[in-house]
């Protein structure tokens, strides 16, 4: 059996997410992806039009609390995978 808590490297736990995701990017306009996972901090998800790395975006998802829309930044890509980071007020 595997311990998970030696094998994640995130400072901040993630929990799987799987629903629908709508980015507003200035750079690529509005794209649909598809949310893995959030935590505290960020949220992953996967996307076919590219975003650039560094840019501004606003993700918008349903969560069984309601709508949530928030501005993030493009932290990493891996394929089609991206990482995003919540930007803090």
């Amino acid at each position: 059996m595997v311990d998970r808590r030696q094998t994640e490297k995130r400072r901040h736990p993630r929990f799987k997410l799987d629903v629908e995701i709508r980015i507003n990017s200035r750079s690529a306009g509005d794209i649909s992806g598809h949310a893995l996972g959030i935590g505290e901090f960020g949220m992953s998800a996967i996307l076919v039009i590219e975003v650039p790395i560094g840019e501004v975006v606003q993700l918008e998802f349903k969560l069984p609390t309601g709508r949530v829309k928030v501005l993030a930044f493009v932290r990493n890509k891996t394929a089609f995978r991206y990482g995003f980071e919540f930007v803090r007020p």
